[in-house]
């Protein structure tokens, strides 16, 4: 009887170890496969890291803050750039706020609103692009400016477009 006993005490042991090697095995199988499958997702994503930026790169070319250039003609000049760029795009926000057409904008709105310019980006110490719009209809403008003796911000208008209405 005793020897049964042992046995069977044998045999539970040896299923129960069986068991638990099996389970790890699968465990340390699933942990493995996981760690192919996020070594394959981190490739994926250095890699589009690393495009992202390549094109950040790209579209900081022209870019008045990152243009040592313009920088220094503004410094040149006795201008801190860091407060000279916030005063122009406001300068050009404050047009927004002009009774009646925008002096800047050469089209009429055909809404009720009127037209407003949107985005400005400060390509160097002379050149921008902004975007217009009255809800409806927008489009883009290309504009020089200049800071005179008077420490005043000239315009001037060079390029425009508005886009075609989409039909649906």
């Amino acid at each position: 009887m005793k020897r049964k006993i042992y046995m069977y005490l044998f045999v539970f042991t040896v299923l129960l170890v069986i068991f638990q090697y099996v389970n790890a095995k699968n465990i340390l199988d699933k942990y493995e496969r996981d760690i192919v499958k996020f070594k394959e997702k981190i490739e994926t994503y250095e890699n589009s890291i690393e495009d992202l930026q390549d094109e950040n790169l790209e579209l900081k070319h022209f870019n008045l803050e990152d243009n040592e250039d313009a920088i220094s003609y503004f410094e040149d000049k006795g201008f801190d750039v860091s407060e000279l760029v916030p005063f122009i795009k406001d300068e050009l926000y404050t047009l927004n706020e002009f009774k009646g057409e925008h002096p800047l904008v050469p089209y009429a709105s055909m809404t009720e609103r009127k037209m407003m310019i949107n985005t400005i980006k400060l390509l160097n110490h002379k050149w921008i692009i902004a975007d217009f719009s009255d809800g409806k209809h927008w489009g883009e403008l290309f504009l020089t400016y200049s800071i005179t003796a008077d420490q005043e911000l000239k315009y001037n208008l060079v390029e425009y477009f508005m886009y075609p209405l989409q039909s649906n």
